[in-house]
């Protein structure tokens, strides 16, 4: 259910007016981390980097989607910003995100906030065993309309 922020409304204990009873109309979903297929993230300036999207629109989720990410040693996604935020939790590996004009060092257990139009990249530690494993959770709906890619 969506919970609003006074309590009840009109349509019924705790819902929202205009918001569908999530315990009603939505599946619920388990899905295993290292049971997930990732593709690669085909855009410009990207090395060696994949992505799945564990759970998202097309699983009927209304809000948010929620990806794993996952960069090679010596890889990166690109360099850009875009008109939603997100939330970053690194799962493992070592590497640095460039935020906040900087580059900061990052390891598994890190949480990062990524504000609405901030320029943000991900770069994975190149003498590492393994990829620099992260969840990224991003809206469905871009801020200005339209569908988040990758949600």
């Amino acid at each position: 259910m969506v919970i609003c922020g006074d309590g009840p409304s009109r349509n019924g204990p705790n819902i929202c007016a205009g918001s569908p009873s999530l315990s009603t109309t939505r599946t619920p979903l388990i899905r295993n981390i290292d049971e997930t297929p990732r593709t690669p993230v085909q855009m410009d300036g990207v090395q060696g980097a994949s992505m799945a999207v564990m759970v998202g629109r097309a699983d009927g989720a209304p809000h948010f989607a929620l990806r794993q990410f996952a960069v090679e040693p010596g890889g990166h996604t690109p360099r850009h910003q875009h008109d939603y935020e997100h939330e970053v939790f690194v799962v493992s590996g070592e590497g640095t995100v460039f935020l906040g004009g900087r580059e900061n060092p990052i390891r598994g257990g890190d949480v990062i906030y990524v504000p609405a139009n901030e320029e943000h990249q991900f770069r994975s530690k190149q003498d590492q065993p393994g990829p620099l494993r992260f969840l990224c959770m991003v809206p469905i709906e871009q801020n200005c309309g339209g569908p988040v890619p990758g949600s």
